[in-house]
């Protein structure tokens, strides 16, 4: 999946106040895929669809960079995905359902696997 455009001057200062651990562009980034994800079909997406979606799109976004990129933004395991996630659910930016929990973003795929491995020689 292709992000249409990514807003990197949005401000998540909010967030940043309680929870430094992630760059402002992780948070656009994922924001940009709730997006690109709420247009293809309006329905509630697990956090396996998620994680794929995010997977797909920083290899399209990112290329051989991608475990840089993300690295250098605080991303080093699906679990910071789900963090990132639930900060944007408490900041009132994305919504939830009641069967939605931070454990589901537990496990997912490894980085370097995904995001190494398909670029080594």
């Amino acid at each position: 999946m292709m992000l249409q455009e990514i807003n990197y001057e949005a401000d998540f200062s909010d967030i940043l106040e309680n929870d430094k651990r992630y760059s402002p562009r992780a948070y656009a980034f994922v924001c940009a895929l709730f997006e690109a994800l709420s247009g293809e079909e309006q329905r509630q997406r697990t956090a396996s669809e998620i994680l794929e979606a995010f997977r797909e799109t920083a290899l399209d976004e990112f290329g051989p960079m991608a475990f840089t990129v993300l690295s250098e933004w605080g991303l080093k395991s699906c679990t910071d995905i789900g963090e990132i996630v639930w900060n944007l659910v408490d900041s009132g930016r994305l919504g939830k359902s009641d069967s939605d929990d931070r454990a589901d973003f537990i496990g997912g795929f490894d980085f370097q696997t995904e995001f190494l491995e398909p670029f080594s020689a």
